[in-house]
């Protein structure tokens, strides 16, 4: 397991949710009704005045298209984002349990060393976490 792994977790995490709300933004567009009022009259005698509703979207065949090709790219970049956060699950379900604090309040919650060994306690340092954890990785 590489450690650039456990960095890359965090923005895949957040880029999945990223991803969806794009995707949601995609489609909301493909909804989007546009509807507007128009009046006329008949061709002939008598001129009665008539009024349409008009209503349709401005969604083209060009649009759905695109629409399609673009869902597809971040369906791929959202599995990609899975496919990092599973390796790191399944990593994490390997190392001991005080090495899951570590990396977890290190690395998923991007605290500094120092706030690390306050929640860790047992007279830990942030500088013992730190070289802890580097001689764990050197182990893997």
């Amino acid at each position: 397991m590489d450690k650039n792994i456990l960095q890359d977790y965090i923005d895949a995490c957040e880029l999945i949710k990223e991803t969806e709300k794009d995707i949601k933004k995609l489609n909301r567009k493909k909804r989007t009704i546009i509807q507007t009022n128009v009046k006329g009259s008949m061709k002939n005698f008598p001129y009665a005045e008539q009024h349409f509703r008009i209503q349709g979207t401005t969604f083209t065949v060009g649009d759905d298209s695109h629409l399609r090709y673009s869902e597809r790219l971040l369906g791929e970049r959202k599995a990609n984002a899975e496919k990092v956060k599973i390796q790191v699950d399944e990593f994490m379900n390997t190392v001991p349990l005080r090495m899951q604090r570590i990396i977890r309040y290190k690395y998923f919650e991007g605290l500094p060393w120092e706030e690390v060994a306050d929640i860790l306690g047992r007279k830990a340092t942030g500088d013992s976490l730190k070289k802890e954890f580097q001689r764990f990785m050197e182990k893997i």
